[in-house]
């Protein structure tokens, strides 16, 4: 991959202005103009995540990068295991939830942050990037955990007041030095929104070098890559269906970049909750206008996912083509409470909220007698403990990186989700000198 353009137009552009934009100019998402070959995998016997990682770094960002310096890359930053575990007969969970946050943001979040040391805008030196990221939850703490005390970087992490965990938000608020916390009284859609006005406010995005580090920055996503071959080799050498929670669909998109690129797969199931706007859109090619709705697998509540963008580019001359790879299917919340009991009690292995709605539409629509299906498990259950430990009438033990973010002082600031707020608070709290 050496040029990228956006969704909505305009010439191709370096890697360098894809990382240090995040939002393409005209509002468009950066893709890629190529693909590089994904089919086989690693000439190596090891089945260590970090093996199949580094393989897949040293062929997507070879334009970029030379051969040993994106497998150093790749075996620095993502030294944490990611097991596929047979959690019952056809059904294997692939474990996102190993990295330094216990979610699977961590996978592109570190990579990504890693990178943008690496490769650096000319003149960037002079003046601090401000990643200004929103979250349902996960990607802030991911982003924010991956950037802390990097230099010549500062992150922004917008929250929904009450749409997070005390945990989640207490991964972000309580790290300080060039991180900044700020709860929008909203819902994550008005989170997302108010970030897309600040980069498409050509004063504040100068003012600041603003640039994201959501699935809005391709950076952020191209390493999520990563996992599906790791899971396809451990699985390989016959396609496997995929099973994958989706909220603002980065991760599916991920999931469809690698297919197209060859790594060889039966299909996607989207994997949604009460928030099925982009089910509909596969059953009907249109998008419906509905806002999003909280649910106990918040991280997957987006009423307008902005990944759907880079899916109808992707497949814009056969728009056909991604129904026929995806198919998207929802679950309630008593349905998902349901998943995590069953799948306790019949196997003793425990399921966040959001790997449950994934393991719940498997089960439901896949023929598991056919072979093999990965459901990819996006989070750690002790991030979400009164819906799951209610779930399995039990404790869940938490790692001891989540209990040590309980006990720390945390600082963080309120806004109602206008860009005059935000403007506001940027020009108290950061320097733009």
């Amino acid at each position: 991959m050496s040029r990228f353009v956006s969704t909505r137009g305009g010439p191709p552009v370096p890697l360098e202005q894809v990382l240090f934009s995040g939002l393409a100019v005209d509002g468009g998402l950066y893709m890629p103009t190529s693909m590089p070959c994904l089919a086989g995998g690693p000439d190596s016997e090891e089945q260590d995540f970090q093996v199949s990682a580094a393989w897949a770094s040293s062929r997507i960002f070879s334009a970029q990068l030379e051969e040993k310096e994106a497998v150093k890359l790749a075996l620095e930053v993502l030294n944490f295991p990611v097991p596929l575990v047979e959690v019952e007969p056809g059904i294997h969970v692939l474990e996102l939830f190993h990295g330094p946050t216990h979610a699977f943001k961590d996978v592109g979040a570190q990579f990504m942050a890693a990178l943008m040391q690496h490769i650096r805008l000319p003149g960037s030196d002079d003046h601090p990037t401000t990643i200004l990221v929103a979250t349902s939850g996960d990607t802030g703490a991911a982003v924010a955990r991956a950037f802390h005390g990097r230099s010549k970087t500062r992150v922004v992490v917008l929250f929904p007041q009450e749409g997070i965990s005390a945990q989640q938000r207490r991964q972000m608020s309580t790290l300080g030095d060039n991180i900044l916390a700020i709860a929008v009284t909203g819902t994550f859609d008005d989170c997302q929104l108010l970030v897309k006005e600040a980069f498409a406010s050509g004063q504040l995005r100068d003012r600041y070098c603003l640039t994201s580090a959501n699935s809005i920055n391709l950076g952020r996503l191209l390493p999520q890559m990563f996992y599906y071959l790791h899971a396809s080799r451990l699985l390989g050498p016959s396609p496997v269906p995929f099973a994958v929670p989706s909220g603002n669909l980065g991760n599916l998109c991920a999931g469809l970049l690698a297919h197209i690129a060859g790594m060889p797969a039966l299909g996607f199931l989207a994997a949604m909750n009460a928030n099925d706007a982009f089910a509909r859109f596969l059953a009907t090619g249109k998008l419906p206008e509905q806002p999003s709705i909280s649910t106990i697998s918040s991280a997957m509540d987006v009423g307008r996912p902005s990944n759907l963008e880079r899916m109808r580019w992707l497949f814009r001359e056969k728009p056909e083509r991604l129904a026929q790879l995806v198919q998207g299917a929802s679950i309630d919340d008593s349905e998902t409470r349901e998943c995590i009991a069953e799948v306790y009690e019949k196997t003793g292995y425990v399921l966040d909220p959001h790997s449950a709605v994934a393991y719940r539409v498997a089960q439901q629509h896949h023929d598991l007698e056919a072979g093999p299906t990965v459901v990819l498990a996006t989070a750690h259950p002790a991030k979400f403990p009164d819906v799951v430990e209610a779930a399995i009438s039990g404790t869940v033990e938490s790692p001891k990186e989540l209990r040590a973010v309980m006990e720390r002082e945390e600082l963080f600031f309120e806004i109602t989700p206008t860009l005059q707020e935000l403007e506001a608070l940027l020009d108290e709290t950061v320097s733009h000198a």
